[in-house]
């Protein structure tokens, strides 16, 4: 073979490794983006929570005034889901606040009028959507995440992702997923 074929086959090598490394890098962006857009449902479904959170309490507070424990600790505990940074604490948080929940539906059930007001029927059909909801983002965000981490960790398109700098994404998990799951009251 000539010189010159040697430089066609060298730049055709060249041409095709710049060719992967582009288009890795493009899929591991968009995977990227997938992840973060699916931690803004999860978000938009956290806050959608807290925010209905005083409503219930308030609700329930008219008419079990003497369980001021169970107030406070879901007042510290949203406060707590509010200020988490981290997927691992928000987590963390999340699972804490739905028992805290569970336990202010557990209390509900001993007053009958309450669980006959309709601001608390409309209250707790809120908050059942709102955690429908919240699981099918945890879900889309789990699996944008899985999406991102087999890229990442795959190769040889680990040595693209370790020198852009991108990295495994956490998964949301609870702790407990029996601990996490909305306790069912019926009315």
């Amino acid at each position: 073979m000539s010189a010159s074929t040697w430089t066609i086959v060298a730049a055709a090598v060249v041409a095709v490794v710049l060719l992967y490394i582009v288009a890795t890098y493009n899929a591991l962006v968009r995977l990227r983006n997938m992840t973060r857009e699916a931690w803004s449902g999860i978000s938009v479904q956290l806050r959608r929570r807290t925010d209905l959170v005083p409503n219930l309490v308030e609700t329930v507070k008219a008419y079990a005034a003497h369980e001021k424990g169970i107030f406070e600790d879901i007042a510290t505990r949203r406060a707590t889901s509010i200020a988490a940074g981290s997927v691992a604490e928000q987590a963390r948080a999340e699972q804490a606040l739905g028992m805290a929940l569970g336990r202010l539906m557990a209390v509900a059930e001993a007053y009958p009028d309450l669980k006959a007001d309709a601001n608390f029927r409309n209250l707790q059909d809120s908050l059942a959507e709102i955690e429908d909801q919240l699981q099918m983002a945890r879900r889309y965000y789990n699996g944008a995440a899985r999406e991102q981490n087999i890229r990442v960790e795959s190769f040889p398109a680990n040595m693209v992702a370790r020198g852009f700098g991108f990295a495994r994404e956490p998964y949301f998990e609870l702790d407990n997923p029996a601990d996490a799951a909305v306790p069912h009251v019926a009315f």
